[in-house]
């Protein structure tokens, strides 16, 4: 066990739609079968933001932040045998399965009721309590890990290590922008050969559905967004067309690049109701529209019965993905240069420039992904 500081520096959401404050609060300890990592970096997520303005209802105080890299620092009781070992680099994924209930029994770690009973709604981990309190000794809810700190405990069930080769930094971006686009692209599409594919929103999640869709062999993928620039990005990583719907009709654009058919498979990364049934709009007959973005608690979206019915449609749900077997395969896909996770990623900042990453993905200034750096950055 390294020497752990008593205190660390973390990002407290006091109550929705405040500011983050960056507050000294003591240092976690892991429970069993956790460990305790120092955060290299977190991603900025537009999940968070839904959290932080509460869109999506979660207990306050809290800290954010769900996809992290860094070192194993301690071990929980038992951890040890999970392999995982003191100055392992390693990434920890948003859904923190906890490999017990009905769901992870059936290895369906996306549906992981004790993850979402306890953490989703009541911030707390698998043993109903947080591992987070503020420097007065009030309790902090955990989003996920609370990555978005010097220091996360998470859950051995939560993290694959990192080998080296892969930016420990730009690594934390596989444990949800990543690990959601692979969850969707091979698990709720089951994407195959050959097929069409468009990719609605191409940000963070959007980028890696874009590039994981080409590694496992679809034919053509088109971009759709309303910013040239993300579009450009989205080319360079392997669209095969961009189409920008602010200027034309989307439905008009893929119909036309696919010979009239639409496309075999549309992803939908915003969670809004216009593109949810704008992704709908661009598939062939018989085609798959996979929803990954969550939308604000309430959110509906039309989607014309009839021709769902008519044109064999199907609507499939991705949540993340089968993290104890997805995560090391999204990490082997980093670490052989197939995934380009590092060119996703186009902006850090320091801690204490946390707000400043939040606003700058509010107002759509980040291209691919921004990470928050523990360091300088």
């Amino acid at each position: 066990m390294t020497t752990v500081p008593a205190t660390m520096r973390a990002a407290v959401l006091r109550a929705p739609g405040a500011p983050l404050s960056v507050e000294e609060v003591p240092t976690p300890r892991p429970a069993r079968d956790e460990v305790l990592v120092r955060v290299a970096a977190c991603g900025v997520c537009h999940t968070d933001l839904h959290v932080m303005d509460g869109s999506i209802a979660f207990p306050t105080p809290a800290v954010p932040g769900h996809e992290v890299s860094g070192t194993v620092v301690a071990l929980g009781p038992e951890a040890e045998r999970y392999g995982f070992e003191v100055g392992m680099n390693v990434a920890g994924a948003f859904l923190m399965p906890c490999g017990r209930c009905e769901y992870c029994g059936r290895g369906r770690d996306d549906m992981c009721t004790v993850f979402y009973e306890r953490n989703r709604l009541k911030g707390q981990l698998f043993d109903g309590t947080s591992r987070l309190t503020d420097a007065d000794g009030a309790t902090l809810a955990m989003y996920s890990m609370a990555g978005m700190a010097e220091y996360a405990v998470v859950p051995v069930t939560a993290l694959a290590p990192l080998p080296d080769g892969v930016d420990p930094v730009a690594g934390a971006i596989l444990g949800c922008a990543a690990l959601t686009a692979y969850g969707a692209v091979r698990r709720a599409a089951e994407l195959e050969f050959g097929e069409t594919v468009a990719v609605v929103a191409v940000g963070g999640v959007g980028s890696n559905l874009v590039q994981l869709a080409r590694v496992f062999g679809a034919r053509e993928v088109i971009a759709v967004d309303v910013d040239d620039e993300k579009l450009a990005a989205a080319e360079r990583l392997g669209a095969t067309r961009t189409v920008n719907s602010r200027t034309v009709d989307a439905r008009a654009a893929v119909l036309e690049a696919t010979g009239g058919r639409g496309v075999d498979v549309a992803f939908e990364v915003l969670g809004s109701p216009g593109t949810f049934a704008q992704a709908v709009s661009l598939l062939a007959a018989g085609g798959r529209m996979v929803p990954v973005g969550l939308g604000a608690a309430g959110s509906t979206a039309e989607v014309e019965i009839n021709q769902v019915v008519r044109r064999g449609l199907r609507i499939i749900g991705n949540y993340g993905a089968r993290t104890r077997v997805d995560l090391p395969a999204v990490v082997d896909l980093a670490a052989r240069g197939l995934l380009r996770y590092q060119e996703v990623v186009t902006r850090r900042f320091a801690l204490a420039e946390v707000n400043d990453a939040y606003g700058a993905l509010a107002r759509g200034e980040i291209q691919g992904r921004a990470v928050v750096t523990m360091g300088t950055a």
